[in-house]
């Protein structure tokens, strides 16, 4: 049996020396033009979604369609939401006309919003909701972690990258010069992702 079993796997390892040494035939290359545009990685345009502004009254994301998009998310508990504000509110009253909107979404209570809302003066649409508030921020894919945290949405609906944190003016100032950029054709979508991802 022991003979038997010694002749079996020196058969078994001939067997695989020669296969190994047979020439491999080369795969046909499929050219460029045959391969399907769904194989290529798609670009998902951001959710729509719907939230009550602190009125009380329904906003859908697609009225804001044809600018770019900062969605600010933020509460009146967080201290360094509560911060950015006046800088998001000059940004708007600075680059509005340059086809810029501040959107903000308050992950919070109502009753709390429109409170604070009375003495923060915005002059830019406030959204309200909680889990809604949450759903809408992780439709991007990111994790909802803390806040504040700003998203950034191209003037055609399509999601360009995050920041986490505190914005402060150097952050605002590049993320305008890079969709500038992106505007005049000087960078594409990847490149604008890419630059913003620095932040």
């Amino acid at each position: 049996m022991l003979i038997f079993g010694t002749a079996l796997l020196a058969l078994m390892a001939g067997a695989l020396f020669y296969a190994a040494r047979l020439p491999v035939a080369d795969q046909p290359q499929v050219p460029a033009s045959t391969v399907s545009p769904a194989a290529a990685p798609k670009r998902v345009a951001y959710p729509e979604f719907t939230l009550p502004d602190i009125a009380g009254t329904e906003r859908d994301f697609s009225e804001w369609q044809g600018k770019h998009r900062l969605i600010n998310f933020w509460a009146t508990w967080c201290a360094p939401c509560r911060r950015e504000i006046p800088l998001l509110k000059a940004f708007q009253d600075e680059h509005a006309e340059n086809g810029f909107q501040v959107l903000g979404i308050a992950v919070d209570y109502p009753e709390e919003v429109s409170a604070y809302a009375e003495t923060a003066d915005f002059n830019y649409p406030v959204l309200v909701g909680q889990e809604d508030a949450m759903s809408v921020a992780e439709s991007s894919g990111i994790e909802f972690i803390g806040m504040p945290f700003t998203m950034f949405v191209a003037a055609d609906g399509e999601y360009l990258g995050a920041y986490i944190g505190e914005l402060h003016q150097p952050h605002l100032d590049t993320m305008v010069a890079v969709l500038t950029k992106l505007d005049r054709g000087e960078i594409d979508k990847d490149g604008a992702r890419a630059a913003l991802d620095q932040l």
